[in-house]
C-alpha cells in the first residue's frame, strides 16, 4: 500500500495522532507484570509522559510549532499542531526518533515503540473544524472513562491534557502551547478573565449532553476516523492542487527558516559573538569547546540533521557531533555556562 502523501506548507494545521507498536503504551516499557526487570521501573510510571512533554517542547522551540491542543492516552497521543513553517515532516522525524531513543534509554528497551507512520491529517484552520479538533482532543479522557463529569474525578485532573490549561487548573503550562486560537474559535475573548471557566462550562456541558446537536462536530469525527484531511469540500479542492502533478508541489525541496538557512545564519551570529573568521573556526579541533557549543545551538534550533552539522563544522564523524551534544547539554562548569548563554543571545 503506497504511503500517504505529507501536505506541508506555511501555516499549516494539523491533527497529529499515533499508536503505540502492536497497541502496546508507549509511555511505560511493556514488561511482564512480576517479571525481573519490572523492578528497575518502579516509581516511573508518570516518567514517560513528562519524557513526552519535554521532548515536545524541545521539538516545538526548534522547529517554531504552536500547540493548540493535546492529550496523552495510555497507548496514543493526539495533538493539534500548527506549523508557521513548512517543516512538519523534519520536525515529526526529529520528535518521534528522539523520544524512542530516550524512552528504550530510560527504561533499558530496545526496538520499535511507536506503530509505523504517524497520522498527520491537514485541518482547515479558519473554520469551525479547528474547533471542533480541539475539543475532539480535550474530551478524549472522558470517551475513554477515565475522568469528566459523572466519572471520579473531573476532567480537569487528568494532567496528561492541554485541558487543564485552558481551564486553569494547571501549575506548569507546556511551552509552546497557544491557547487564544482555540478560544477564539469557541467565540471566548482569550483576553477575559472568566475565559477559562467559559471555556469549562462549554466541555461541561457537551460531557452532559445539553448542548445542541452539532453537525460540524459530527462531521469532524468521522473525518478523524476515516479520512485524509479535516475540512470542507473547498479545503478538499485546495489540498488536491497541492498534490504532485496537480499544480504547485509543496513537497519538494523546501527551504524553511528552520532548515539549513536559519543553521547558516545562526553560524554567522556565532563567528561574530566569538570574534572570529570561519576560516579559524572551522581550523578548531572537533572537540573544542567552540565547535561543541555551536553544534548544541544549532541542533537546538534548527532541524539539520547531526551529519549536516559534522560536515558543516568539520567535526569529522557523526559520532563525534553526538558526543559533544550530550556533553553541552549536560555540561555544568563555568565556562562551557557562560559561551552557552553568549551564544544562545545570538538567536535574537
Amino acid at each position: 500500500m503506497p504511503r500517504s502523501v505529507r501536505h506541508e506548507y506555511e501555516e499549516a494545521v494539523y491533527h497529529v495522532m499515533c499508536r503505540g507498536n502492536n497497541g502496546q503504551s508507549i509511555f511505560e516499557p511493556a514488561f511482564p507484570t512480576g517479571g525481573p526487570e519490572s523492578k528497575a521501573v518502579i516509581g516511573k510510571k508518570e516518567d514517560g509522559q513528562r519524557l513526552f512533554l519535554s521532548t515536545l517542547e524541545e521539538a516545538c522551540l526548534q522547529t517554531g510549532w504552536r500547540i493548540h491542543a493535546y492529550v496523552l492516552m495510555s497507548n496514543h497521543y493526539h495533538i493539534l499542531l500548527e506549523t508557521p513553517e513548512a517543516n512538519l515532516v523534519a520536525g515529526m522525524k526529529w520528535f518521534q526518533g528522539t523520544y524512542t531513543q530516550r524512552f528504550n534509554a530510560m527504561f533499558k528497551c530496545r526496538g520499535h515503540l511507536f506503530q509505523g507512520r504517524y497520522k498527520a491529517l491537514p485541518v482547515e484552520a479558519d473554520s469551525g473544524y479547528f474547533r471542533a479538533v480541539g475539543n475532539y482532543i480535550h474530551l478524549n479522557p472522558f470517551r475513554a472513562g477515565l475522568a469528566g463529569e459523572g466519572l471520579e474525578k473531573p476532567l480537569e485532573a487528568y494532567e496528561w491534557s492541554s485541558y487543564p490549561a485552558y481551564a486553569g487548573r494547571c501549575r506548569k503550562v507546556l511551552k509552546g502551547l497557544a491557547q487564544e486560537r482555540l478560544l477564539s474559535a469557541c467565540g471566548i475573548d482569550p483576553m477575559s478573565s472568566t475565559r477559562r471557566e467559559t471555556y469549562r462550562s462549554q466541555m461541561i456541558f457537551k460531557m452532559r449532553g445539553e448542548t445542541e446537536f452539532d453537525a460540524m462536530e459530527d462531521l469532524t469525527e468521522k473525518q478523524l476516523k476515516r479520512g485524509w484531511f479535516i475540512g470542507g469540500e473547498e479545503f478538499r479542492k485546495w489540498l488536491a492542487q497541492q498534490l504532485p502533478g496537480t499544480g504547485d508541489n509543496l513537497r519538494g525541496e523546501q527551504r524553511t527558516a528552520h532548515d539549513e538557512c536559519e543553521a547558516e545564519r545562526l553560524l554567522g551570529a556565532v563567528l561574530s559573538a566569538l570574534n572570529m573568521t570561519e576560516e579559524d573556526f572551522l581550523k578548531l579541533k572537533f572537540n573544542s569547546l567552540e565547535k561543541q557549543v555551536a553544534a548544541w545551538l544549532l541542533k537546538r534550533h534548527t532541524t539539520v540533521t547531526a551529519v549536516w552539522l559534522a560536515d558543516r563544522l568539520h567535526m569529522g564523524a557523526r559520532s563525534n557531533v553526538s558526543r559533544a551534544l550530550t556533553a553541552i547539554t549536560r555540561g555544568s562548569d563555568a565556562k562551557c555556562r557562560e559561551l552557552k548563554e553568549k551564544m544562545t543571545q545570538c538567536t535574537g
